[in-house]
């Protein structure tokens, strides 16, 4: 049941079937979550520009031209009307210092972050994302959570695919950086030994 492709019920909603969009709502609303949560950095915000994404996806269905994966337009309008919101705001959001970080250390990261049970490691690192600027942040759950393509990031962000892959390898330096203020004291207190 409600294996069908989008496509399948954008066209059941054109044709006046109402209950078929709650298919697709279903389908994408924790990614569509995770993505504005990631740039407004408040849950009952995320939640209220969530449910726009859906509101303002429905209302300009009839544009939908398929060009795109459903997925990645819906991406697009979560992420603008995320960052309407920040404008609106007008919160400066402080990103806490971000030290340059080597290869060194990020195999350090990357072998303390496997000491970590599953669950442990997700909630890090998700923490850790919540540190990166909100455009830094939706690149990274993109690429590396939502399995986006460089071309589909780079329609969803308006950016150009180059600009997008050098922001994504300046964006992994950044969370490593951060990652290793979590992990390391982490692993070290469960070791009982300083790494």
């Amino acid at each position: 049941m409600n294996h069908q492709p989008d496509q399948y019920y954008i066209q059941k909603v054109l044709e006046g079937d109402i209950n078929a969009f709650s298919i697709l709502v279903e389908r994408y609303q924790n990614l569509v979550y995770t993505v504005v949560y990631r740039v407004v950095k408040n849950k009952e915000q995320a939640e209220e520009v969530a449910q726009d994404t859906f509101v303002k996806a429905y209302e300009s269905l009839a544009k939908y031209r398929g060009e795109a994966k459903f997925s990645t337009w819906l991406y697009t309008i979560a992420y603008r009307k995320s960052l309407d919101l920040v404008k609106s705001n007008k919160r400066l959001i402080t990103s806490e210092l971000i030290e340059e970080i080597n290869e060194g250390d990020i195999e350090l990261v990357t072998d303390a972050l496997s000491y970590l049970q599953e669950q442990e490691r997700k909630k890090i690192i998700a923490e850790s994302i919540l540190k990166l600027p909100q455009e830094t942040a939706v690149l990274v759950t993109l690429y590396y959570f939502e399995e986006k393509n460089i071309k589909e990031i780079a329609d969803i962000v308006g950016l150009t695919a180059d600009n997008v892959k050098i922001k994504l390898f300046r964006s992994r330096k950044k969370l490593y950086s951060i990652l290793k203020h979590y992990v390391l004291p982490e692993i070290s207190n469960k070791n009982g030994r300083a790494i």
